[in-house]
């Protein structure tokens, strides 16, 4: 089991399962886990969710341990990390490799290498992918090492709390502008996406625009998070990424020109603001 402790610090007594519901985000099917195969402790004893929290409790919650599916590959294939602690951890993924296991690509992507570092290293958890990239896309990776946690990380996306940069090298020339279009699923395709007007709603902040002879190098940010969100993006404006075969990109490079730059967030789990960053691939260093 894994736990951490939580100081209540006002409000009259509650009983301890609304605590741990509505101030911790503990979900109902997380608490029937807890009472099932883990522990909660109040200022040090065992108690019952039912049990009425006072003002200054300290309430530890130990989770039961996960277990990976049982079908899923440890990968011995090396990581390059770049930020770990006890609750979460931060890779530069390569590119060419998936970030989690599909028929096509079912045992050497990123999620296995992962499960392969956590059991090499002693840790029981399953896999828990807070961002994926695309395969061709490279940079910073963000795995929850327990499920609680990857909870937590989901609620600050939705809040806006977790910020992302992309680097991308595209055709000609561009100025920093925002891109507002729809996106949804290209007709008779499974992996293609297109503007259109019954898509999800899509917004793409393009903030800075380096020009090159004969491209130009730009730094994004999401607002929304959609499939191929960037790649559709940057076509529907009428400048693929370099490499992007599918939307229509030049074969300058043996894949999209696309890196995850870092991502910005404060640690819901410690409260530390942290920048994690990917160094700038060696492939972008272009001479076209």
């Amino acid at each position: 089991m894994y736990g951490f402790t939580l100081h209540r610090v006002a409000g009259t007594n509650v009983p301890l399962r609304d605590f741990l519901m509505t101030d911790c985000g503990i979900s109902r099917k997380m608490l029937t886990q807890i009472k099932q195969g883990g522990l909660i402790l109040v200022n040090g004893e065992p108690r019952t969710v039912r049990y009425d929290i006072s003002e200054g409790d300290d309430v530890t919650v130990h989770f039961p341990v996960e277990q990976p599916a049982e079908t899923m590959v440890r990968s011995s294939r090396p990581l390059t990390i770049l930020f770990e602690d006890d609750y979460l951890l931060a890779v530069d993924k390569p590119a060419g490799i998936a970030t989690i296991p599909s028929r096509l690509h079912p045992d050497d992507t990123l999620a296995n290498a992962v499960l392969g570092y956590y059991e090499r290293n002693g840790l029981q958890s399953a896999i828990h992918v807070i961002n994926r990239l695309d395969r061709d896309t490279s940079g910073v990776v963000l795995f929850a090492k327990y499920a609680y946690v990857h909870h937590q990380f989901s609620e600050l996306q939705q809040t806006g709390g977790l910020s992302r940069t992309y680097l991308a090298l595209v055709e000609g020339e561009v100025s920093p502008q925002t891109i507002d279009a729809p996106i949804g699923r290209a007709p008779d395709s499974i992996m293609e996406r297109i503007v259109t007007a019954d898509g999800q709603h899509a917004v793409t902040h393009i903030l800075e625009a380096e020009p090159h002879e004969a491209y130009t190098a730009l730094t994004i940010a999401l607002e929304t998070g959609r499939t191929h969100q960037i790649r559709v993006h940057l076509r529907h404006i009428g400048h693929p990424l370099l490499g992007d075969t599918m939307y229509g990109g030049k074969t300058v490079l043996d894949r999209h020109a696309l890196h995850s730059a870092s991502a910005t967030f404060c640690h819901p789990m410690t409260g530390e603001r942290l920048v994690i960053e990917a160094t700038y691939p060696h492939d972008f260093r272009l001479e076209v």
